[in-house]
């Protein structure tokens, strides 16, 4: 299968940029006031029904370093699991990821928040995932375990900054079981009773996050 070019990741790479230059014309991606209205995380907009601000995050970006380093990272990263999965799926996991990123942070991080990073830690979970369902592939069975060393280091820098290691880890999460259920055809056929497990898991886990969520954010 010879590779095409990762028309999905350059698309997101294109939306977040231009979604930067937007908040930078408008008075500065770090202006809290603009985050707000641009679409940030902010528990009390969503317990208050805007519900949207799960889903808008991932295409912001707090200050210029922040962008470079997560549009870095989603072009290396997103080219490969793109190549893997299929653009369509590829995009299904990094957008539900994201939203399941965002529901963690929602119920765990009172902060406001933004950033692709939720996303991109969903990406690294589909990979955990073909790791564990194709672990006889030498190639991805490596760089599985390579990418596992990468989001341990990550979710330990976490612990020592201001990171929003619960949205992370949602993410990471929220990958890994979305990477059973839609699947890897172009790699090999996953067991139908673990895309059903996954799939409940998927739906339970992050409806009772969710609820957590909303339950501190009126508390």
């Amino acid at each position: 299968m010879s590779k095409k070019r990762p028309k999905m990741t350059i698309m997101l790479i294109v939306i977040n940029i231009a979604m930067y230059l937007l908040m930078t014309v408008a008075g500065g991606s770090t202006n809290p006031n603009i985050l707000i209205e641009f679409g940030a995380k902010d528990n009390a907009l969503i317990a208050a029904g805007q519900i949207w601000r799960l889903f808008t995050p991932m295409f912001l970006h707090i200050g210029f370093q922040h962008i470079v380093l997560n549009m870095v990272t989603l072009y290396f990263l997103g080219m490969q699991i793109e190549y893997l999965f299929g653009p369509w799926r590829f995009l299904v996991i990094y957008l539900a990821s994201g939203i399941c990123g965002n529901i963690a942070s929602f119920a765990f991080t009172p902060a406001i928040s933004a950033g692709a990073s939720t996303a991109l830690f969903g990406l690294f979970g589909a990979y955990l995932m073909l790791g564990e369902s194709f672990r006889d592939d030498p190639y991805i069975r490596t760089i599985a375990k390579q990418f596992l060393v990468l989001v341990v280091l990550n979710l330990l820098s976490d612990l020592t900054g201001s990171i929003d290691l619960w949205g992370h880890l949602g993410g990471l999460m929220g990958g890994f079981l979305l990477g059973y259920i839609v699947g890897a055809p172009q790699i090999g056929k996953v067991e139908t009773h673990k895309r059903w497990l996954a799939l409940v898991g998927l739906v339970l886990l992050f409806a009772a996050i969710f609820v957590r969520g909303m339950h501190t954010a009126t508390a």
